[in-house]
Order: C-alpha cells, then structure tokens, then sequence
C-alpha cells in the first residue's frame, strides 16, 4: 500500500516567509454583488463580470486555468486563453496531438478558472469538453496574429525538444513561413468548447463575508442558482 504520508516539513527560508506573509488580498475598493439581481444562465453573467474587468484594469482577464485529467486520473492544469463564450459554452484551443489534447480526448471533461483580482473575483466552470468542427478550428487559428500562427507551426507541443537552440531554429523558421503563407494549415489544431454543467461566481469581501453564487444544470437543459457558504 502506498503510503501518502506527507514528509515533515523542512521551515521555508526566512525571507521567503516574511516576503509571503507581507502579501496583502484585494487591498482595493471590491464591488458588491446582489445574487438576486443575476440572469438566468451563467453565460450572461461572465459576459458582463469580464466587460466589468476589463473596465477595471484587470490584465489579461482572457486568461484562464485548464484542469484535465491524465490517463491515470491525475489532475493537470495549465494556463491559456479564453477564445470564446457563448450559447454553446467557453472555447479555447490547441493541438489535438498535445499533452492536453490527448487527455481530453481520453477524458473530455475539464474545468476553467478565471481570477481578477482587481475586484476580488473568480469564475469557476466544469462540464464535458467538445471538439469544435474543423472549420471552426481553422477559422480560429486563421483569426489570431501572425505570432499565433507560428506558434502553431512551431515543433510537436508537450513534446520534448533536444536544446533552445533547437527551439529557435523552429521558431524563426515558423515566423518565416507564418509570414509568407498566412493560410497555411495546421491540422492538429482544434478548437474546444467547455458546455458548462456547473458554473460559480465567487464575490469577495474584505470582511470575508465572500458571496457564491452557483449555476447548476438540470433536467431539460434549465438552470437553478443556488448559494454557497464561503
């Protein structure tokens, strides 16, 4: 039996310590949030939160955590773009041939996290993962900069690469042909979509008398709200 004891803990160094404990959360003026005042699907309301975040500055608030699971049922996460949110759910993409890719294919269910803190928020969303047609996934690559592009063409993602200058070789030659053939194909990449099954909106307060406000699927495609202590 394998033992997940955790080893005694060797004490962190002083200044890493003090420079953690020195942190200070959401030393802003935060919004309220009235659950009672919300639409009835969540979609709406990650619309307004995000032109709400971007309206206070919050950077990069397109950026979101990915949590999928591997062949053995270990979780995994990583950071991306979001590309979408609509009708259908919450869209991003990447090669099919990836790390990623390979799990969802696997196992195509994942979960999404947002966090702002420029006004003490985080959005939280879980359901089954669907690829998107191949024409969706083109048109996306194809709508992105030339940068984007050539990411895409650039190496075998997750696989593993001998030197980084190796990695600049590819690079420069993928910026190259980005440039001179801006239709190229890259046909592991795949557009997913997220259909929500769950979807929280976590509201924080300085007092700590944080607000979550949960949207959960039921029968007939319907949504129920529900609180959640904090």
């Amino acid at each position: 039996m394998t033992d997940h004891t955790a080893a005694p803990a060797q004490p962190p160094s002083p200044g890493f310590r003090d420079l953690l404990h020195a942190q200070r959360v959401w030393d802003v003026e935060l919004p309220g949030f009235d659950p009672a005042d919300t639409p009835p699907d969540p979609v709406r309301l990650f619309h307004a939160w995000f032109a709400e975040a971007v309206a206070a500055g919050q950077p990069e608030p397109h950026a979101m955590s990915l949590a999928t699971a591997d062949a053995e049922g270990l979780p995994d996460v990583r950071t991306l773009l979001l590309h979408g949110a609509d009708e259908r759910g919450f869209h991003f993409a990447s090669h099919a041939t990836s790390a990623k890719g390979h799990q969802l294919a696997a196992r195509p269910h994942a979960a999404l996290g947002f966090y702002w803190p420029a006004q003490g928020r985080q959005v939280r969303v879980r359901g089954p993962v669907l690829r998107c047609t191949p024409a969706e996934s083109h048109a996306d690559l194809h709508a992105r900069s030339t940068g984007a592009l050539a990411a895409a063409l650039t190496g075998a993602q997750s696989g593993v690469v001998g030197s980084v200058a190796e990695l600049h070789r590819a690079a420069d030659a993928a910026w190259e042909r980005a440039r001179a053939e801006p239709d190229t194909e890259a046909p592991t990449w795949t557009r997913y979509v997220v259909e929500p099954a769950e979807a929280e909106f976590f509201q924080g307060d300085a007092r700590r008398r944080h607000i979550r406000l949960r949207y959960r699927r039921t029968g007939g495609g319907a949504w129920t709200r529900e609180l959640l202590w904090p």
